[in-house]
């Protein structure tokens, strides 16, 4: 199964700087994020994003640019769907904690849905940029797109889909942080307590060996 890196837009809140270039722990966003799908899905995942000049964050990445009109994540998914060739695994490159192995129970899990995502403690009680998107979502992806709705579920009506109990989410980690995503300066810094935490844990553990 292919894999898309879903690039955001100018992230005005981090002064015009790509949000997914921002550091947690000594990484980037966006590397931690492109590793992550490589393992999930056994190779590299391509990059989304609206324009051209996205592909300077990662040149080694193949470049898929938004079809549709407008800015809205809703596009960047039709984009990646678009662009391959059967099931894709999409995820957002603001979400530094997600998990390869709860991606690989999804590409699993997607085979008898058009879209299959995780449940979530969010509003919308799933993570659609984190999920796996079968060809028979773009029409009515675009269909929704035209009719001015752009919100991230706003075709589900229309397709079969699936959803990874927050049970079975819960195994792979918090869901409050494996789908944390980095919004604003606020969200980095706790991003990067989250971090240090997380590292402080790993280096006790291995000090009680």
């Amino acid at each position: 199964m292919r894999s898309a890196v879903l690039a955001g837009g100018a992230a005005r809140r981090f002064a015009a700087r790509p949000k997914g270039i921002e550091a947690v722990g000594a990484r980037r966003i966006v590397d931690i994020v492109v590793d992550v799908l490589a393992e999930a899905s056994g190779s590299l995942p391509f990059l989304v994003a609206r324009d051209a000049s996205a592909h300077t964050v990662r040149p080694d990445l193949e470049l898929v640019t938004d079809q549709l009109p407008g800015q809205a994540s809703l596009i960047g998914i039709h984009a990646a769907v678009a662009a391959s060739d059967g099931p894709v695994l999409v995820a957002a490159w603001d979400m530094p904690f997600v998990d390869a192995a709860l991606l690989r129970l999804l590409c699993e899990r997607a085979v008898d849905f058009d879209a299959y995502l995780p449940e979530s403690r969010g509003p919308r009680g799933c993570e659609p940029l984190c999920a796996v998107y079968a060809p028979s979502c773009i029409e009515p992806i675009a269909r929704a797109v035209a009719a001015g709705d752009l919100r991230t579920t706003a075709f589900h009506s229309k397709v079969r889909i699936g959803r990874l109990p927050l049970s079975e989410v819960e195994r792979f980690g918090n869901p409050d942080e494996l789908f944390f995503n980095v919004n604003t300066p606020e969200e980095l810094a706790a991003a990067r307590a989250v971090q240090r935490r997380r590292t402080r844990t790993a280096q006790d553990g291995t000090s009680h060996r």
